[in-house]
C-alpha cells in the first residue's frame, strides 16, 4: 500500500502534523510505503487557471516542487492531508496544493485518478468549540468523493489545540489515528 502525506502546517512539529504522523507511523509499521511532503518547505505556485491540463496535457504544466507531489498522489492508495485551521479553512499552503489537483480532472470533469483511493483529512484548531469550523470537512469530503472519485474520506480532528505539542494530551484522538491506519492498511 502506498500513502502520500501532504502536510500543510508551517510548523513541522505542529498539532496537525503530529496527529498525521501518528497515522503514518502506524501505517509504516504495518508495511505501508509512506511519502511525506512538507508544503511549507517547498517552492510552488497555486493553480494559474491556464486550462492546459484540460486542453494539451493530462498533468499540471507548472514545473515546481508540487510536480512530484501530484504524481505521488496519483500513484498512492491513500492520501493524507493535514492542516491547522486558519481563518476558518485549510492553511494557505494546503489550499494552494488542493487547487492544483484541478489537473486531476478530464475536460468533462470526470476524474483521471484510479478508482479505490482513500483519504484522511487531519485538522487541528485552537478554538475549543467543535461547532466552529465544522463546515471544513464536508466541503473537502464532497470534492474528494464526488469530483475526484475517492471511495472513502475520513476525518481526524483536534479542537482546542493551540500550542505545538498540545495534541499529545488528546490520547483518545491519537489512538483513533493509529486505529484508522490499521483499518486502512490491513
Amino acid at each position: 500500500m502506498k500513502i502520500a502525506a501532504v502536510l500543510g502546517s508551517p510548523r513541522p512539529q505542529g498539532n496537525s502534523s503530529t496527529l498525521a504522523h501518528r497515522f503514518l507511523t502506524t501505517a509504516r509499521e504495518l508495511g505501508a510505503e509512506v511519502r511525506v511532503f512538507h508544503l511549507n518547505l517547498m517552492a510552488f505556485q497555486g493553480c494559474q487557471g491556464c486550462g492546459a491540463c484540460k486542453a494539451n496535457v493530462e498533468v499540471c504544466i507548472q514545473e515546481d516542487d508540487l510536480t512530484p507531489v501530484l504524481e505521488t498522489v496519483k500513484e498512492a492508495d491513500v492520501l493524507v492531508m493535514a492542516s491547522p485551521v486558519y481563518f476558518g479553512d485549510l492553511s494557505g499552503q494546503l489550499k494552494c496544493f488542493f487547487d492544483r489537483t484541478y489537473s486531476f480532472f478530464n475536460p468533462d470533469f470526470s476524474s483521471r485518478l484510479p478508482e479505490g483511493k482513500k483519504a484522511v483529512l487531519v485538522l487541528a484548531q485552537a478554538n475549543p468549540d467543535a461547532g466552529q469550523h465544522d463546515d471544513i470537512f464536508p466541503r473537502y469530503q464532497r470534492w474528494l468523493t464526488t469530483w475526484h472519485g475517492f471511495d472513502r474520506v475520513c476525518l481526524l480532528r483536534a479542537v482546542g489545540v493551540k500550542n505545538p505539542g498540545e495534541i499529545q494530551q488528546q490520547t483518545a484522538l491519537l489512538d483513533q489515528a493509529a486505529s484508522l491506519a490499521r483499518e486502512m492498511v490491513k
